[in-house]
């Protein structure tokens, strides 16, 4: 067990009045990207030693609570929705779920469609797809749908994933733009903040396929109150009780750690110049590897 807290006496936070901490009754799943969907083209990865065929989504299904519980696909993030949408589908029906439904919000206007918040208020797990993570948040940010969902995770025993996109858009700080061999140059990387249902860490996915550690770390020289996670394709990581997580799947996480940093360029550089970090600690994990996340900035009921 790795533990990336600082002691809990020392970070408690003060709190008056009514305030108090909440600890999430859900489960969040963030995936690297690529899980194994039982495809044929996917045998590649049985080289490697860890490969389980469909683990992580049959990771998902038993989480699930109730004999026969409903899942909601949402392929927001993807250009091809429907696509998208039907490989869950039929991923799902080879697990043995079949009581699957899609919540195919394309537009800003489909957010309020009541069915969409029937089905959100109903299911008892949510998929996101992959796709384009700034497609999900400038879709759902601040929508009664994303804060039905937020009260869920909170308040009931959901189980809420998402993969490539779908992941990098559950953590507080979001990279959504960046070069994918470079990010080293102040102002290559675009961030924003994501749909926020982990304080404290920002997620990339497809992580050392595509070399993003040093993108990950020009987020984290722009606050190193952050913890960053870089999920691996066919990787991905469980979360319980908002802190508590555990990776599956065949590859590796990458834990990048800046708190401890003693000096960044990030406010003084100007832009196309090389972004500097020092002192950042980084952990890699595989299948079984648990750690707890920061929770010096817990989320709060009034």
């Amino acid at each position: 067990m790795i533990t990336l807290l600082m002691s809990k006496k020392a970070n408690e936070p003060k709190t008056t009045g009514k305030k108090e901490t909440l600890v999430p009754k859900g489960i969040l799943i963030a995936i690297g990207g690529k899980e194994d969907k039982g495809l044929d083209e996917e045998n590649e990865k049985k080289r490697n030693e860890n490969f389980i065929q469909m683990e992580i989504l049959e990771r998902f299904c038993q989480e699930l609570k109730g004999k026969n519980p409903l899942v909601a696909v949402i392929p927001t993030a993807s250009s091809v929705p429907e696509e998208a949408g039907q490989d869950y589908v039929d991923a799902f029906g080879k697990l043995g779920r079949s009581n699957v439904k899609l919540i195919d919000i394309r537009e800003r206007a489909d957010v309020t469609n009541p069915e969409y918040l029937d089905l959100v208020r109903k299911a008892d797990g949510v998929m996101f797809t992959g796709g384009d993570q700034l497609r999900l948040t400038a879709i759902l940010g601040g929508s009664e749908f994303l804060l039905i969902l937020k009260q869920r995770y909170i308040q009931e025993q959901i189980v809420i994933a998402g993969t490539s996109a779908g992941a990098a858009a559950m953590s507080a700080g979001m990279i959504y733009e960046g070069q994918e061999l470079q990010g080293m140059l102040k102002g290559d990387v675009k961030l924003t903040t994501g749909l926020d249902f982990l304080k404290n860490v920002a997620i990339d996915t497809h992580f050392i396929t595509r070399g993003r550690m040093v993108r990950m770390a020009h987020l984290l020289a722009t606050n190193p109150g952050c913890i960053g996670i870089g999920l691996e394709e066919d990787t991905g990581i469980v979360v319980k009780g908002g802190k508590e997580a555990e990776v599956i799947g065949s590859g590796l996480i990458v834990i990048m750690d800046a708190r401890g940093c003693t000096s960044t360029n990030i406010h003084e550089a100007n832009n196309g110049e090389p972004v500097t970090i020092r002192n950042m600690v980084v952990h890699l994990l595989g299948k079984g590897d648990c750690f707890n996340l920061p929770e010096f900035n817990p989320l709060y009921t009034y």
